[in-house]
């Protein structure tokens, strides 16, 4: 379920952010549609969203619908004259910068702005407008300015939404909060399946468009148009700005540099055209720049007792890629390619950041698989990308590119960089690690940083794929999990839902919540556990409570 694809050491991004201060109930009234929008031409029926915040500015985006029969992915509709303003105020009675860009076919008709001179640290709101129609009203927030103080961050974190097999709860209650920074979206954002292809036709709650595996850009268009007509994740969308990076099912699954699982040469065409197309419409639909963005999340309170300037944490989304085909420790074969894994080596050994936050679409600590019942292993093994075969490495991860693990590992020892969290989704559980140097001997041995690992939003875990009761068989299957590494301080392995990362000086925690029912359109949400790291610890224990 990994993504191998990776665009150049530019593609990825460190961010700032600070913390929130707007509340949620305006935001939420603001992200409904006009009354008869569907009617309209042009129409704003897939929401408004916004994303890489910048000390002086943030990525804005819409799509508009020029005409009824401009589908996405129709290639057809007329250009269409949008306007866009950004306000202080919900009633956008103080705009404070006003344009118009042109809505293009050639683009899908989806629209970005990328907007500056706003002030750092700053909440605004933001709209469109193209004839008579006017798009819903979304928030946003710019990121401090470099040496600006702030007493720490907090980011919502989610990965995988699958649209059949289950709501997107998740994405309402992420909506309904007033003090997150931002949402990660550490990738998954779309499945590629054709109806019925995952979950099976008699699990799934609704069909997605289009019916049939998305393999061109007009396919994977009307994919990523299908999932912004679900009101949950527009809600979101205009609640937060969102910084987010692929994995695989983007593309297809298990995708790498060469191909992947669910491509087929020749019958579904050359490999690199999908890539292309999927790309293009990645791009196109989602609100993220093409060139990212090079800085850090503010520093802050987050200063050294004895006043020497520290800055904040820096968040680095690093997609994978995925090169060669030898055994799993071949200093040949890569997860993020040479040029990415030096581009992260040199950037963690420069940064003056407190916390060195890495956005990875696949986890980092390494797990060996004990004894398993025979029942269990099967579905953990489609999980965690385990070949069926029982071999006890996952080789879908980190676990299969050692080689590129222990040099990052050793580079953090080495150069004494502390702080260092990864965040990761993918396998549709939660975890809380430490990441060891040799996990064969730790305790013992040194753990070279930490990581959290978020659950689905509504992709099956084990109980989805076994058809049981939550926690049925999961607590012999952890149990298991939790003996043979003991690194890993906890593992659940039936829950949907998300993350809240709230970072200080002190301490980097993330509080887990869970989703009732994902396939209840009105499930509640509910906190679970909460794990931290404290700075120069290198590992995770467990708190009693969420942060308030």
């Amino acid at each position: 379920m990994t993504s191998r694809f990776s665009s150049t050491p530019s593609r990825r991004t460190v961010v700032k952010a600070a913390a929130a201060t707007a509340v949620a109930a305006p935001v939420l009234a603001a992200t409904a549609s006009p009354a008869g929008a569907a009617d309209q031409a042009p129409a704003f029926l897939h929401g408004v969203a916004s994303g890489d915040p910048l000390p002086d500015g943030v990525l804005l985006w819409t799509r508009v619908t020029p005409s009824a029969d401009a589908l996405p992915g129709s290639g057809t509709g007329a250009d269409t004259e949008v306007a866009w303003e950004v306000a202080e105020d919900v009633g956008f009675t103080r705009v404070v910068a006003r344009g118009a860009t042109v809505s293009k076919a050639a683009s899908d008709h989806t629209v970005k702005v990328d907007v500056r001179g706003l002030r750092p640290a700053t909440s605004y709101w933001y709209r469109f407008t193209a004839g008579g129609a006017v798009s819903p009203a979304g928030r946003t927030r710019t990121a401090p300015a470099t040496d600006a103080a702030t007493p720490g961050v907090r980011f919502g974190v989610v990965s995988c939404a699958n649209w059949e097999a289950g709501w997107f709860s998740a994405y309402r209650h992420l909506a309904a909060r007033g003090d997150l920074d931002a949402v990660l979206h550490l990738g998954d954002y779309i499945y590629e399946y054709a109806a019925g292809g995952y979950p099976a036709e008699e699990y799934g709650v609704r069909k997605h468009a289009p019916l049939h595996e998305i393999v061109t850009l007009a396919d994977y268009r009307l994919r990523h148009a299908t999932y912004k007509t679900d009101a949950d994740l527009r809600a979101m969308h205009a609640a937060h700005p969102l910084i987010a990076i692929w994995d695989d099912h983007e593309f297809a699954n298990d995708a790498w540099s060469g191909g992947a699982e669910n491509h087929t040469p020749g019958a579904e065409g050359e490999w690199a055209a999908r890539v292309a197309a999927a790309k293009q419409a990645y791009f196109e639909w989602m609100p993220v720049r093409h060139v990212h963005r090079g800085h850090r999340l503010p520093a802050a309170a987050l200063r050294q007792a004895r006043g020497s300037a520290s800055a904040g944490p820096a968040f680095v989304p690093l997609p994978a890629v995925g090169i060669g085909n030898g055994d799993v420790g071949d200093p040949d074969r890569s997860l993020t390619g040479r040029a990415q894994l030096d581009w992260l080596k040199s950037g963690l050994a420069a940064s003056d950041a407190s916390w060195k936050l890495v956005g990875t679409s696949v986890m980092i600590s390494p797990v060996a698989f004990g004894s398993l019942p025979a029942h269990l292993l099967g579905p953990i093994a489609e999980l965690m990308g385990l070949p069926k075969e029982g071999l006890a490495v996952n080789v879908d991860q980190w676990d299969g590119y050692t080689d590129d693990r222990k040099e990052l590992l050793a580079h953090l020892t080495r150069h004494g960089i502390e702080n260092t969290v990864f965040l990761t989704g993918d396998i549709h559980m939660a975890w809380a690690n430490d990441v060891p140097v040799k996990a064969a001997t730790y305790p013992l041995s040194a753990s070279a940083a930490t990581e959290f690992v978020v659950t689905s939003v509504s992709s099956d875990n084990l109980d989805d794929i076994l058809h049981v009761a939550p926690g049925t068989v999961s607590l012999v299957a952890s149990a298991a999990v939790r003996a043979a590494n003991r690194h890993v301080k906890w593992v659940d392995m039936d829950a949907h839902g998300y993350g809240v990362l709230d970072v200080t000086a002190e301490r980097s925690q993330m509080d887990y919540y869970t989703i009732s029912d994902r396939t209840k359109q009105d499930a509640s949400s509910s906190w679970s556990r909460s794990y931290r790291t404290l700075s120069g610890t290198q590992k995770v224990e467990r708190v009693n409570q969420p942060v308030r």
